[in-house]
């Protein structure tokens, strides 16, 4: 499949063109220069042929920037990658030196360039395509667009299409069977963008020891073993009133719709710190959303003198510290060492099983009478002791099951925890939070 590489300085508008072509928010936008640091990678479709989109992080060959040597390689990796490079300049602007960098180093690629003039959101503005300081760029005159509203994008498709074309098979690239779809979900600096480039094999995203490098959420699909997996990288998230307004806000806010979009999340937590609040508040959202987890406790190598029961230990510490994880299956990694990281795969596939079991009403009335012959249903409110007349599965990701009583009497919630610890128990319901309710009938 062809790749159009977005390029350019920092706020020229790079996301904004992006989410254009995606039709969709995926890239995060702001005023805010150097927004976009690891590059953004997606599929859009123009006239029925399929193009890989990158949008890179913005370079204004300054050495103040601490990440922009990380910038740098992202974009030098997307230049290899790609068919056709759109480098964009902002026409509310005069032609600046960072921009003669870009093109000297572009001429250099002897690669398809299409030079794109953005923020050409009306006449006026587009009118500056024809300012002769553009051609010092040796590119030719600028394509007028506004990535805003939409103007002069077809046109810049169709100038793409006449550049390359997909051969048709490049459509069938995309796998038939559903991708299952995970997110890494942790406090910032927990080490999930290192994990990410662990798991997809490849140093996919920025990483480094600095809080909130991580601003918006990255994912990539990868074939294992024919399976296809997408995995998502998160931007940190605090608890909300430490959350700041603008960037750190905008990508929180991505991680959340990253947990409520995902089949199963990845909770990472650090082994080298305590368990914080922090923590507990990312357990309260990711227990509100009912996905499948693992939890993972990173940086394992960091943990000095460890026993052979370390690992029983923390695992004690964690669910006492914070009981609602009590379903979850905890893996233990150094991410940066890469230390287990093959064996997560297995453990992903049976909780991605379990998400979607089903068990057959045969199997549900035995357990159910062995359950109340085990132990006899106990009443919430009033006077009259309940009766169970039956257990039904209604649904699956999360496994949903509904417990029918007789009206006028009430379940005590303790009895429905007890209902599903055994279902979880005995129907293997590992990593997968099990949904019990009560329905009353009249008899």
């Amino acid at each position: 499949m062809p790749t159009v590489a977005i390029v350019g300085r920092t706020n020229v508008g790079k996301s904004t063109l992006f989410n254009r072509l995606m039709e969709e928010r995926k890239a995060l936008v702001s005023p805010v220069a150097g927004t976009t640091r690891t590059s953004n990678v997606g599929i859009f479709n123009w006239r029925g042929l399929s193009y890989r989109l990158i949008d890179t992080g913005g370079v204004d060959f300054t050495k103040g920037d601490l990440l922009e040597k990380e910038i740098k390689k992202q974009v030098t990796k997307a230049f290899a990658e790609a068919s056709v490079i759109v480098f964009v300049v902002d026409l509310k602007q005069n032609l600046l030196p960072q921009e003669k960098e870009w093109a000297k180093a572009l001429r250099a690629l002897k690669k398809t360039i299409i030079l794109i003039g953005n923020k050409a959101d009306n006449a006026k503005i587009r009118a500056n395509v024809h300012n002769p300081e553009w051609l010092s760029l040796g590119l030719g005159e600028p394509l007028a667009i506004s990535s805003v509203n939409g103007s002069g994008i077809g046109d810049m498709l169709d100038i793409l299409i006449k550049k390359v074309k997909p051969a048709k098979e490049s459509k069938n690239k995309i796998p038939e069977k559903k991708p299952l779809k995970i997110a890494l979900i942790g406090r910032p600096n927990v080490g999930k963008s290192t994990l990410f480039n662990s798991l997809i094999g490849e140093e996919r995203v920025i990483t480094s020891p600095v809080a909130h490098t991580t601003r918006e959420s990255h994912d990539t699909l990868i074939i294992k073993d024919d399976e296809p997996y997408i995995f998502v990288d998160t931007a940190g998230i605090r608890r909300q009133n430490r959350v700041q307004r603008g960037l750190e806000f905008g990508g929180v806010g991505q991680a959340v719709e990253s947990i409520e979009k995902s089949d199963i999340v990845l909770l990472v937590l650090d082994a080298s710190e305590p368990f914080t609040t922090q923590d507990k508040h990312l357990i309260q959202i990711i227990s509100e959303h009912r996905r499948g987890l693992i939890i993972i406790i990173n940086k394992w190598d960091l943990i000095p003198d460890k026993q052979t029961d370390t690992q029983d230990v923390i695992t004690k510490q964690l669910f006492n510290l914070f009981p609602p994880l009590s379903f979850a299956p905890i893996f233990f990694t150094s991410a940066l060492t890469h230390k287990n990281i093959q064996h997560l795969f297995p453990l992903l596939n049976q909780v991605a099983t379990n998400l979607n079991k089903q068990i057959e009403e045969k199997d549900l009335r035995h357990f159910m009478e062995k359950l109340v012959r085990f132990k006899l249903p106990t009443r919430g409110k009033g006077v009259r002791h309940p009766k169970i007349f039956a257990l039904r599965q209604m649904g699956i990701n999360p496994p949903t099951f509904e417990v029918t009583i007789k009206q006028k009497t009430s379940l005590h919630e303790s009895y429905l925890k007890f209902i599903q610890n055994n279902l979880r128990q005995i129907f293997d319901f590992t990593g997968v939070p099990v949904v019990v309710y009560v329905r009353k009938v009249r008899v």
